[in-house]
């Protein structure tokens, strides 16, 4: 169990290892290749999908045709709770940004496993809460922000690791996926990212690469927004 897909999600984390065992026999294991869907939107399924490796991409389709991205998941992330809970088809796509194995459980079998383990259910409504709080802040932001502070905002939530009071972070989708994860287009984006590193704030690397060299200014920069 120590690499299983089950063993890797939160919402499974507080089972004993013998019910780990029983919830991974309920998953039906996914290999995508870069650019395979997950599923569709308005297909006929019902289905919660785990990442176990890589990262699916979620997004919709304005009416144009073009792509909304709405987030990026990755190992321990899942998808697909609003149909599994309401029955409705999705109204979003998951896209594979790369290799990625997937553990599927269908609805039938997540119901009986969240009727034999209320706790799974619980901990699925508290990630999910958690979802649309973050949605909201991202809707706050949008609506209140100009682009460089929802940039620096955004590139703020990326560190994890800091050195010497510096973090690179590395871009997760292509810039033109991270101007539509912010609402605006890839040029107005390309303008942000120049005007933090002029201003000292970033160091923008090769390729998805920047480094966050001044943390306390750009904070101030959504602070102030």
């Amino acid at each position: 169990m120590a690499d299983s897909c089950v063993s890797r999600v939160p919402v499974f984390a507080g089972l004993s290892a013998q019910d780990q065992q029983r919830v991974e026999e309920l998953a039906r294991p996914t290999l995508l290749k870069a650019g395979e869907a997950a599923y569709r939107a308005d297909e006929d399924l019902s289905q919660l999908v785990v990442v176990h490796s890589g990262r699916l991409k979620i997004f919709r389709l304005s009416a144009d045709g073009s792509e909304q991205l709405i987030r990026v998941l990755g190992p321990g992330d899942f998808t697909g709770e609003t149909s599994v809970f309401t029955g409705q088809r999705p109204d979003d796509y998951a896209t594979a940004l790369g290799e990625s194995r997937l553990c599927v459980f269908r609805h039938d079998d997540l119901e009986g496993l969240i009727r034999r383990h209320p706790e799974i259910g619980l901990q699925l409504l508290s990630r999910v809460s958690a979802r649309l709080s973050d949605t909201e802040h991202r809707l706050n932001s949008l609506t209140s922000r100009d682009v460089e502070s929802r940039l620096a905002d955004y590139l703020l939530g990326l560190a994890s690791a800091w050195r010497g009071g510096v973090a690179t972070v590395t871009l997760p989708v292509a810039k033109k996926d991270v101007a539509s994860l912010l609402d605006t287009t890839p040029e107005s984006l390309s303008r942000a990212l120049k005007s933090l590193a002029s201003q000292g704030l970033i160091v923008i690397g090769a390729g998805r690469s920047v480094s966050i060299t001044q943390p306390d200014r750009l904070q101030q920069l959504v602070d102030e927004a």
